[in-house]
């Protein structure tokens, strides 16, 4: 057995286990024997507690040699890379369909009352979800555990100022940007500044991640150390659980070949160009594989969120969740083998 099939099984059999337990549990197990919103408590408790003492804990381990700052900074470029395929792939559909309107329009054969008006397949609302489902990763709950079991905890630092300075604050200032664009809200519209703000004073793990910088360097006794460690890991099989009952919450899938081209440029080109530009900056090694690896994650859940608040494209939003967590476990034995150490 070759050192990347090892790596990957022993990444796959705690992602797809500890994901399947989490859909049992939401499919057979809540609204029956537990309540119906365990799923939200759940989330509560990670984001709140959670997260930040895994966070406190893996930072411990961690290197932070090196240009680590470079992770925020390529988290950023990557979802301006993105927007900017996703924005052509768009044009390119809209200026389609007019073309399609003009020749209808054109040519007299195609008139009369059993020709039907052509409904747009890139309504303003589509459009929000499919930029936001491509710029919104799930690099937390979902990106970590990936980045641990590939690259390991010495570099769990690259994957963890990438989600927390970068993709997280995105989803918060150009997500809801977005969303309050392409779609409606009632929510009291906020400037840029306002909500990095408040993604930053309300998110406990970027705290933490502040907190852990100076606290690693804070001698522990060694049974402290080994507890606060062993929770951290059992964290992260928590956060997978909860990504199974979320998966187990959605409804109808639609609007498969829009989702699948979101999935293409958000988990195999955008990756593919900017893991291979960092190349010529002098990142490669176990670093460019750890952002690689957050850049190719699925849409978030909060994708979803954003959607359902700005009155989005729910359909296109959900399918592009559960696609993309199917194809993610094709995708990632590409990545070790093109970027692996």
């Amino acid at each position: 057995m070759t050192p990347l099939v090892e790596n990957l099984l022993k990444l796959y059999l705690p992602l797809i286990g500890w994901t399947l337990l989490g859909w049992g549990i939401g499919k057979f197990l809540i609204s029956t024997l537990l309540p119906k919103n365990s799923s939200s408590y759940l989330g509560k408790g990670l984001f709140l507690f959670g997260v930040p003492i895994s966070i406190v804990a893996f930072l411990r381990k961690t290197d932070l040699s090196g240009g680590i700052w470079i992770a925020p900074l390529t988290a950023w470029i990557a979802v301006g890379v993105g927007a900017a395929f996703a924005w052509t792939w768009i044009d390119l559909g809209v200026s389609d369909e007019r073309l399609r309107d003009i020749a209808r329009g054109l040519n007299p054969a195609l008139e009369g009352p059993q020709i039907t008006v052509i409904n747009s397949q890139w309504s303003q609302s589509t459009q929000g979800s499919f930029m936001l489902a491509m710029m919104c990763g799930n690099t937390g709950y979902l990106g970590i555990p990936v980045v641990l079991g590939l690259v390991g905890v010495d570099y769990i630092a690259w994957g963890l100022f990438y989600d927390l300075l970068g993709s997280a604050i995105a989803v918060y200032v150009v997500g809801v940007a977005l969303a309050a664009y392409f779609g409606s809200s009632d929510q009291k519209q906020e400037s840029i500044l306002q909500r990095v703000f408040k993604a930053t004073r309300n998110n406990p793990a970027f705290w933490s991640l502040l907190f852990g910088l100076g606290f690693r360097y804070v001698p522990l006794p060694d049974t402290v150390e080994i507890t606060l460690y062993n929770a951290a890991w059992t964290v992260t099989r928590i956060a997978l659980v909860l990504i199974g009952i979320k998966l187990s919450e959605l409804q109808t899938l639609g609007k498969l070949k829009q989702a699948s081209t979101c999935l293409l440029i958000k988990m195999i080109l955008a990756p593919l160009v900017v893991g291979t530009g960092l190349m010529f900056f002098g990142v490669d090694g176990a670093p460019r594989l750890a952002m690689v690896l957050q850049m190719s994650m699925p849409p978030s859940f909060a994708t979803l969120v954003i959607a359902q608040n700005y009155h989005l494209d729910e359909d296109l939003a959900v399918t592009c969740l559960a696609l993309g967590c199917i194809i993610l476990l094709f995708t990632l034995p590409i990545w070790v083998w093109l970027f692996g150490v």
